[in-house]
């Protein structure tokens, strides 16, 4: 039996990991939309205060779900960028000794060939994500009454962050290489695990393109919507 270690660390285990992890955090911002789609409610942040509120009532549990996350995103970033620089180092062998690798760049694209940089803006922007709303957060105590309750106002924090247009345009630019890395990524995992049947192959990439359109849309109308009603 081969280990684990050696496995997971081979081209088809790298690819596996890439796969699972990408699809996992994919289902995460699919969720993560859905409760911020409450920032879009004209009610003065009361259903997203409500919303953020159920999460703080997690206590401790919070902080292991968080860290379980962001093992999965660093697993995710670690195997994309070696994998990435070992498939660059095999084609540059490939050249220098006239290998010819069996079918055509098909699939290739502007996401496709620059998964690895639109990647890195990913990762430069959970950096900047989570120190506005997540570090930020545990040094504000604003709260906000509704229905004679009082709840954490991570809303107030939100909307006052969105008034600087830097941190607009910052937002939503990172969410179009979001939609750029998901465009390639969703259809890549599923034909590295072996999925992508010919029959299958045009739904799934239907279905890629429409996840990508639909999450880069739905997180970047978020700072836009707020600096101008969020006020």
């Amino acid at each position: 039996m081969i280990p684990l270690k050696k496995a997971l660390n081979s081209s088809i285990g790298r690819k596996f990991v890439m796969s699972i992890s990408g699809i996992a955090l994919v289902l995460f911002v699919i969720v993560h939309l859905l409760g911020n789609l409450t920032l879009y409610v004209p009610d003065g942040g009361e259903a997203f205060n409500i919303y953020a509120s159920k999460f703080a009532a997690l206590g401790p549990f919070l902080y292991v779900i968080e860290l379980g996350l962001l093992g999965v995103i660093a697993l995710h970033i670690t195997w994309g960028v070696t994998t990435t620089l070992r498939n660059k180092g095999a084609r540059a062998n490939n050249y220098e000794t006239g290998v010819v690798t069996k079918g055509g760049p098909s699939n290739l694209n502007p996401a496709s060939r620059n998964m690895i940089i639109t990647g890195v803006v990913l990762g430069i922007f959970l950096v900047v994500h989570l120190w506005h709303f997540r570090i930020q957060k545990m040094f504000t105590d604003a709260t906000m009454t509704i229905d004679g309750k009082a709840y954490g106002d991570l809303y107030g924090l939100v909307a006052t962050e969105f008034q600087n247009p830097l941190w607009v345009a910052f937002y939503v630019i990172a969410m179009l290489f979001l939609g750029f890395h998901l465009r390639h990524g969703f259809w890549s995992a599923f034909q590295s695990l072996g999925a992508m049947k010919p029959q299958w192959s045009k739904g799934i990439y239907a279905l890629g393109l429409t996840i990508a359109v639909v999450l880069a849309a739905g997180f970047l109308g978020i700072p836009v919507f707020l600096y101008m009603f969020g006020g």
